[in-house]
């Protein structure tokens, strides 16, 4: 090699060569995902000299932060990552259940805490499905199965129950060094995954599962996020379009958002109890299509914001529609055990699939998702979920396992509970009777909220409020005066958001909006949870009353 050919491949020149080469790439496809490859083979870009040549490339053309000077003259770099610089996508993300009206209930919080006189003594955050966080109490056997895993010293205190040491032990056995702090398999532990098999098997009357179309995932969200990822594909009018109910869980559009995917709204009859309606699908489907490609329809059964439960009949039309329009099916059936309502009951949507014949089980394809943080669990903060997966490519089935096994694995404490929450105890075991006791007291509590929810609201005019039949949540309409739906426009706010910050300054009552939910046009709603205590729960309904009240006079 000649000495000119090696000085130009000198370590300092290589790394000048590819640094602007990077740059030339990124500036010639207007796209800066990251460097094209470029082989040290390649003719340099001067051949008199590489230094030369990227020396009249301005810095922000070869990437370099630009420097400015500073008060005494001295140059100072800027950031690298400023708003301006970082990923755009991420900016459009939104998620209405933490924004600002919880910011300020926090700093609330903080003011009360430091002395402040506020016309409250204490803020009650109805804002989010947080059960345990509202004072619901955990499940005895599953604290102590999760206690006896992180600490098996304590197998050897007899206060313990013996089917909590014998699930504790199984557990273990499954993890490397049997240790709950080991990696698990990308997949999940797969004695769990075949107890989750089990399980839906049970709950579907017989219909097979098969362990390994289960996937554990970090709480049921992060399922959601990676099938959203797979379906996610093409630019302009072949991009991607996914069709989610309005009102709508935030976790969907701030997805979807992230992904640079086509939100695809189709609206829930409020009128019939917040139901899916078909001829609604089918108009949000066509004109979807003049802009994007459809691919997915996302269904949320029992519903969040909404609190509705679909009827079999309806899981049954959307099933068809699916078959007919070619649409990868999601269903998110995280609140399955929380249905309170006389003559409503949840059915999942692959029992349906099954039981309507080989026609539609052998060919729509099906994501489904459960999850450790609702029903009677609440189990948020251990992050444990899981999706099963119905009718998939298998080359595609293997693109997802290689996608997961990025993330190594899921937390394995929320893995071994969601083990427990699909086998808990049985009949004759010795843990049995307190656990059905502490199940069915939560269930019952919860159904007994739903009830005074809508009954307290419907007595406040200018407040129209569902039937809780499921979840954790109310979503009632409001009607707000047009001078106070004037007043926030001129504060460049959503008239819920004015009126639901109003409501948490002058109360202490935190509830979300529903734009940041989605609602038609013209209409106002908030969402509020059911989890506060009984005793809270009537000091919030009465303090929305009296709000109300007082906001349409000051407003009228």
């Amino acid at each position: 090699m000649s000495a000119t050919r090696m000085q130009l491949l000198s370590p300092r020149n290589v790394r000048l060569l590819s640094r602007g080469r990077n740059e030339l790439f990124a500036g010639s496809s207007g796209v800066g995902y990251g460097p094209r490859v470029c082989s040290l083979t390649s003719p340099p870009l001067s051949s008199s000299s590489p230094g030369r040549a990227l020396s009249s490339l301005s810095a922000t053309r070869r990437g370099l932060p630009k420097e400015k000077m500073s008060e005494n003259g001295v140059s100072s770099r800027t950031k690298v990552l400023t708003i301006d610089t970082m990923n755009p996508t991420v900016k459009k993300v939104e998620y209405a259940v933490r924004g600002p009206i919880v910011q300020r209930a926090l700093e609330l919080e903080r003011e009360l805490n430091e002395g402040m006189k506020k016309p409250f003594v204490e803020v009650i955050k109805a804002n989010i499905g947080d059960a345990h966080a509202m004072g619901q109490q955990p499940i005895t056997f599953f604290r102590q199965v999760l206690a006896l895993c992180s600490y098996p010293e304590l197998l050897n205190d007899s206060t313990f129950p013996e089917d909590a040491k014998s699930r504790a032990r199984r557990i273990l056995h499954s993890c490397g060094g049997n240790s709950m702090g080991s990696y698990s398999a990308s997949q999940g532990i797969e004695s769990v995954r075949q107890d989750v098999a089990r399980y839906i098997e049970r709950r579907d009357g017989g219909v097979p599962c098969n362990p390994n179309d289960i996937y554990l995932t970090t709480g049921a969200s992060d399922g959601i996020v990676t099938m959203l990822k797979l379906l996610v594909c093409g630019e302009g009018e072949t991009r991607t379009g996914v069709m989610i109910s309005i009102p709508q869980y935030p976790l969907y559009s701030a997805a979807l958002a992230e992904l640079g995917a086509v939100q695809v709204n189709y609206y829930l009859n409020e009128e019939k109890c917040w139901s899916m309606d078909l001829s609604e699908l089918q108009r949000s489907l066509d004109e979807a299509r003049r802009h994007c490609n459809p691919r997915a329809l996302c269904v949320i059964n029992p519903g969040n914001p909404t609190g509705q439960v679909q009827s079999r009949q309806c899981i049954e039309d959307v099933i068809r529609f699916a078959a007919r329009e070619s649409l990868f099916l999601m269903a998110d059936e995280v609140y399955q055990d929380n249905v309170y309502a006389e003559g409503c009951q949840f059915h999942s949507f692959k029992k349906v699939l099954f039981e309507m014949g080989p026609e539609y089980s052998d060919t729509v394809e099906l994501a489904s998702f459960h999850s450790t943080s609702k029903c009677y669990m609440g189990e948020c903060g251990f992050r444990g979920g899981y999706m099963e997966i119905i009718n998939m490519d298998e080359e595609v089935k293997a693109q997802l396992t290689k996608l997961v096994s990025v993330r190594l694995c899921p937390p394995v404490p929320g893995q071994a509970l969601m083990d427990l929450v699909v086998n808990p105890p049985q009949s004759g075991e010795p843990s049995y009777d307190k656990f059905i006791k502490e199940r069915t007291a939560t269930l019952s509590v919860l159904a007994e909220k739903a009830k005074l929810t809508e009954q307290v609201l419907n007595t406040v005019k200018g407040i129209s409020c569902n039937p809780v039949q499921g979840a954790m949540y109310s979503f009632p309409r409001i009607t707000i005066p047009e001078k106070a739906v004037k007043e926030a426009r001129d504060k460049g706010q959503q008239p819920d958001m004015f009126y639901c910050m109003k409501l948490l300054e002058e109360t202490g009552i935190c509830l979300v909006p529903g734009s940041g939910f989605g609602q038609r046009d013209g209409t106002y709603h908030f969402r509020m949870t059911i989890l506060p205590s009984t005793d809270k729960l009537k000091i919030l309904l009465n303090k929305v009353k009296e709000f109300h009240q007082k906001f349409t006079e000051q407003y009228s």
